[in-house]
């Protein structure tokens, strides 16, 4: 019996150091994009709106892949999921390194009278690609880390450990970007990058050898069987809100030090007005929100067990707010030096990227809380839910789309505005919103009607 039971704890420690490891490749691959992106916005004479297109193509997959990634889980299982995402990625990567070798001579079409070269559409493919890996792999990791957490407080506390990976990949990774372009020229290429890109391949296969020999829980898995329910998901009113909410979340996630990348990296009027190594000082500065981000999830991880989810989303977006407001509303002229473990060469910075990147504390603990409160008594719909929320993951392409274009109208700091009415709606579900009020639809295991 001890000997049945120790296996049993082994294994779970094992499927739970499994999707740690998954949940760090998500923020890898994710974070490619926007900073990738300040290459293409500069080829488009400085167009944000642009450069964010690869981001926008990789989110765009969650729209697709969302439902069918959440109805893979049941007739494939978890393991067999996550293997299929790691090839996925890999084959979305590649693609990305061909428009390094491919395409940069031919063009096709143009964009306000600039030539578009075929590689920029091959990189917009490549990135369409990575997006259903991540998708893939954001529907097995969290709710299998909420189940083996046993729900509630437990289960969020095991995402946010999870997360704190996650943000140590998205802290490293534009910051290695950043470093690999430098100043951004009319020389700056996808070629600066493809190092980088070799390195992500080759974790994916690794990764994908590793995994395979791991034994990994599958509890929703049906062989096969069709299954029809009486209800859905969808008539769960504070997981209708939490979708809206997470559909919003990624956009706030992506779009402060996405945009924040673009407005320091900018050499001209509209940008920061760093003269010397914009591009290097963005990557450095935006590589401390994520590290925000970890630094916030570790804490989450460890007071989780005893403070509730609803009490850290109502404080954190409260606080978010606050921080954003500041950023928008003081002027650009006021300074402070960027510290020397960040970029020794003593730049300047506006006030206001300092307080953005602030909200990574804030951000870290949202996208787990939100999760954990909209997945709450939804019992054998969870895996349902995970696939819907895969797929609002889109807000994490379509909002920092609106975003850069609100800023090439206005300004990359009234942009920002659009971060505020966010911030707003995941504050009102952490109020009222996430409350379960259909508490009389079973939930249990029993099965309606099986086709």
């Amino acid at each position: 019996m001890a000997t049945a039971q120790s296996n049993s704890t082994n294994g779970r420690l094992i499927a739970i150091i499994a999707m740690f490891f998954l949940f760090a490749m998500i923020s890898f691959v994710t974070n490619l994009a926007a900073p990738i992106g300040t290459i293409w916005g500069y080829k488009f004479e400085g167009n944000s709106m642009l450069g964010m297109m690869g981001n926008m193509m990789n989110f765009l997959a969650y729209l697709f892949m969302g439902i069918p990634a959440g109805n893979l889980l049941v007739k494939i299982g978890y393991k067999k999921t996550a293997l299929w995402a790691m090839a996925i990625g890999t084959v979305g990567l590649f693609v990305q390194w061909l428009s390094s070798v491919v395409g940069a001579d031919t063009t096709a079409g143009t964009v306000a009278g600039t030539p578009v070269p075929v590689s920029f559409y091959i990189y917009l493919l490549g990135a369409f690609i990575c997006g259903f890996c991540v998708c893939m792999l954001n529907t097995v990791v969290n709710p299998m880390l909420n189940l083996l957490g046993g729900g509630g407080n437990k289960g969020n506390q095991l995402i946010q450990t999870g997360g704190s990976l996650n943000s140590l990949s998205g802290t490293l990774t534009p910051f290695f970007v950043g470093a690999l372009i430098g100043q951004l020229t009319d020389k700056t290429e996808m070629g600066n990058v493809a190092p980088l890109l070799w390195v992500a391949m080759g974790v994916f296969i690794a990764s994908f050898i590793v995994i395979s020999f791991v034994t990994i829980p599958e509890p929703n898995q049906t062989s096969g069987k069709k299954v029809k329910y009486a209800h859905s998901p969808w008539n769960f009113r504070h997981l209708v809100f939490g979708v809206i909410a997470i559909f919003f979340y990624v956009g706030i996630e992506i779009g402060i030090p996405g945009t924040l990348n673009f407005y320091l990296a900018e050499p001209g009027e509209r940008g920061a007005g760093i003269l010397e190594n914009a591009s290097v000082i963005a990557g450095a500065i935006v590589a401390i929100y994520w590290l925000f981000m970890l630094i916030g999830r570790f804490c989450s991880s460890i007071i989780s067990g005893a403070v509730s989810t609803r009490a850290q989303i109502i404080t954190v977006s409260s606080v978010a707010i606050l921080l954003v407001v500041l950023a928008i509303l003081i002027p650009k002229t006021v300074t402070l030096p960027v510290p020397e473990f960040i970029y020794e060469g003593g730049a300047q910075v506006p006030v206001s990227a300092f307080l953005l990147i602030l909200c990574g504390l804030c951000t870290s603990v949202m996208w787990g809380g939100i999760f954990n409160l909209a997945v709450e008594g939804l019992g054998k719909y969870t895996a349902q839910a995970s696939g819907i929320f895969m797929m609002m993951v889109v807000g994490g392409g379509v909002m920092p789309l609106i975003q850069n274009w609100i800023a090439d109208l206005a300004g990359y700091m009234a942009s920002y505005w659009l971060i505020v009415a966010m911030l707003g709606w995941i504050l009102f579900y952490g109020l009222i919103g996430s409350k379960n009020v259909n508490t009389d639809i079973p939930v249990d295991d029993t099965v309606e009607d099986a086709l």
